[in-house]
């Protein structure tokens, strides 16, 4: 069986979900830029590391809960986290003299196109093939990143109002358990 199906089985079945795969890309992505251009000492690395796990992390424990209210709020969390993120490659780019690519960018709408490989990733520390940039490229590598983060918030967005959506139509996990246990109250009454 591949990481990626072992995965699925584990973690509520989001692991088969593009909002999933985007945050495995993202949070081994961030690692990597993380370990090459920002200080390891710094509160920022802790910080950039912290907010693509928060990312990941939290999706999988929100699709684990029996509580749709949990996994909105956990869900959230990891959506919150994805702006965190990009606020923090918007702020490297504008310390170090480098430009955040316009969303009608061609270089960002070329970017939006790719497909994330949802079955295994092929990130290495040099170059990542599927995007076409050099990881040695400082000004591209962080546009690439706020490019996947705004990418998985907008599908973040669109997951979340499924939920929404889910809670409005079924109820909740309390509410759903209270009427089981008035039908069994009422089927089981002793005359």
């Amino acid at each position: 069986m591949s990481l990626m199906g072992l995965v699925s089985k584990m973690n509520g079945g989001i692991g088969n979900t593009l909002v999933y795969w985007l945050a495995v890309e993202i949070y081994n992505l961030n690692t990597i830029f993380c370990e090459r251009y920002i200080d390891k000492f710094s509160r920022t690395f802790d910080q950039m590391i912290q907010a693509a796990r928060s990312c990941k992390q939290n999706l999988v424990e929100g699709s684990l809960e029996n509580s749709t209210e949990s996994n909105l709020k956990l869900t959230g969390v990891s959506r919150a986290s994805f702006g965190e993120l990009i606020e923090d490659y918007k702020d490297f780019l504008w310390k170090n003299g480098f430009n955040v690519w316009d969303k009608d960018d061609p270089r960002v709408l070329r970017l939006r196109g790719i497909r994330v490989d949802t079955h295994e990733t092929h990130v290495t520390h040099e170059t990542h093939e599927s995007y076409g940039i050099d990881f040695g490229d400082k000004e591209a590598f962080a546009n690439l990143m706020i490019t996947l983060c705004t990418k998985e918030s907008f599908l973040m967005d669109r997951f979340l109002a499924g939920i929404q959506k889910s809670f409005v139509e079924k109820g909740g996990f309390r509410e759903n358990l209270f009427k089981k246990r008035n039908e069994y109250k009422k089927t089981n009454q002793m005359y």
